[in-house]
């Protein structure tokens, strides 16, 4: 007779195992990044967010906010926990309604371990409770959030969200937001979309924003100051807010005779890239000190300094160009940002023609001669640039050219077919430079790997061959700089954050 001998341990364990439900025992913390090589600790794994609702207080004089977060969503794994990206301090955290425990751990994550752990599938309904000043915040050594005279501003590529909501903060996860923010009389909040109402009360007024199509978290907002604020309608029938902080000095005049313009350019750009996907357009100028512009959906953010040398309406041709080509359709990862940067600055081309001061075939000419074989600018590769060269000026000039040499190679049929039907092909949701070759063979009919190879992913200056079959080399004299180009590459750091 044969008897089977267990160990205390062995025993105990034994018995440990069969009392948890195979269910439970399957789940598992959800990754505390989205899966993105360029930024591993972005975003999140395990759910997915449909929807922000955002209801905040703000004082302007200490730069307090607090507020009320809350997210649905839904899992894609058995969870026993999961994060979301969030700097300020936290209160409260419930999940589906029942209190759930929480802490902050890395330099952004807020790491959340329901009561019961949720089955892949089940909807959430996670609100966060919180309070702060964001300018006091850092992770990685920076501050996305810009203090003003009059408030702050939350705008910033390719994070933002941190410093004033919880969110899965990846371009990956879009969802819909409601904005709500409360502020001091005589101090004024924007965000995205259109604003719903306002209301005052006891020396508080409230703003209700709200975007209704998918929006990504960095392209999610938050202006308060004292703003003038204009209203107006597009030719298309667009509704149009612009705010300009009352404090910009000298700098006034120009961005307003720059932004001003936003309706006229947008039902312009419908011409190359079709119908405006969304409901809201317009911009804001706060007195901030940074330099860059930003493409936040439906409302791009402006610093002052890009109108310090006078109106400049091809810097809003650029944001507004992304909100088809990178808001519509959002890069599958950051890598993809040719598909956001090489694309507004083409449009940037496009509108020097529109406007008589050089063609884009002038302006490639004059991008490629203008840079030697040696110069470091042609290292760099636009298809996957790498996140220390994510916003180079190269991503942004050599994208152009590569665009350029596609519309030599297909022809203007098939090129502005390509620009228009693509943003509708993948409409609120997001693509590869991949995707995107895949469709322009699609369109054209043409083999196009050696194309996208040349301009995109080699890190030297194409020969003389590649360039003349793409028109793009001359005589070896100095190059003619067009009449637009100063004002082009006045938008060269738009984004050099």
């Amino acid at each position: 007779m044969h008897r089977r001998i267990f160990a205390p341990g062995v025993l105990a364990a034994s018995t440990l195992l069969l009392a948890i439900p195979a269910s439970a025992a399957s789940h598992s913390p959800g990754a505390p990044g989205i899966g993105d090589p360029y930024y591993p600790d972005y975003g999140n794994g395990g759910y997915d967010v449909s929807h922000y609702d955002l209801r905040l207080k703000y004082q302007p004089g200490t730069d307090e906010l607090e507020g009320t977060a809350t997210l649905l969503a839904r899992t894609t794994q058995d969870l026993s926990r999961f994060d979301l990206d969030f700097l300020l301090d936290v209160s409260e955290v419930r999940v589906n309604g029942v209190p759930a425990s929480f802490t902050a751990s890395g330099e952004h994550e807020l790491e959340i371990t329901p009561k019961s752990p949720l089955d892949k599938g089940t909807s959430l309904t996670v609100v966060v409770r919180y309070r702060g000043v964001p300018s006091s915040k850092q992770a990685y050594g920076f501050t996305s959030w810009h203090r003003t005279p009059d408030g702050g501003v939350g705008a910033n590529e390719p994070e933002a969200a941190w410093w004033w909501f919880p969110s899965n903060d990846h371009p990956l996860d879009k969802a819909t937001y409601d904005v709500s923010v409360q502020v001091p009389d005589g101090s004024q909040a924007i965000s995205n979309g259109t604003l719903q109402s306002t209301s005052s009360r006891a020396g508080w007024t409230r703003f209700n924003w709200r975007s209704n199509k998918p929006q990504a978290t960095y392209l999610a907002t938050l202006a308060v100051g004292r703003f003038d604020i204009t209203t107006g309608t597009t030719e298309s029938g667009i509704p149009v807010v612009n705010a300009y902080s009352k404090d910009l000095g000298d700098n006034d005049g120009a961005a307003r005779a720059s932004v001003e313009r936003t309706g006229e350019i947008a039902d312009w750009l419908t011409g190359y890239f079709g119908p405006y996907p969304y409901n809201a357009l317009g911009g804001y100028v706060p007195n901030v000190t940074t330099g860059y512009a930003l493409e936040t959906q439906t409302r791009p953010f402006y610093s002052p300094r890009q109108f310090a040398n006078g109106s400049n309406t091809s810097v809003v041709v650029h944001e507004l160009a992304h909100q088809w080509y990178g808001d519509l359709v959002s890069v599958a990862g950051w890598k993809d940002i040719w598909i956001n940067e090489g694309f507004a600055r083409y449009a940037q081309w496009l509108w020097s023609e529109h406007e008589d001061e050089g063609t884009a075939q002038e302006l490639a000419d004059y991008v490629y001669a203008s840079h030697p074989a040696d110069d470091a600018f042609w290292t760099v590769k636009p298809g996957d640039p790498g996140p220390e060269n994510q916003f180079h000026a190269a991503v942004y000039d050599r994208g152009a050219l590569a665009l350029q040499a596609l519309r030599n190679e297909i022809g203007d049929q098939a090129f502005f077919a390509v620009l228009k039907g693509w943003p509708q092909q993948y409409a609120y949701g997001n693509a590869s430079v991949a995707d995107f070759q895949r469709y322009a063979e699609q369109v054209s009919g043409k083999p196009l790997a050696a194309l996208f190879d040349t301009w995109l992913f080699q890190p030297s200056k194409p020969g003389a061959p590649a360039a003349h079959e793409a028109s793009l080399a001359r005589a070896a004299t100095a190059p003619v700089q067009p009449r637009s180009w100063k004002k082009i590459a006045a938008t060269n750091d738009v984004h050099e954050h």
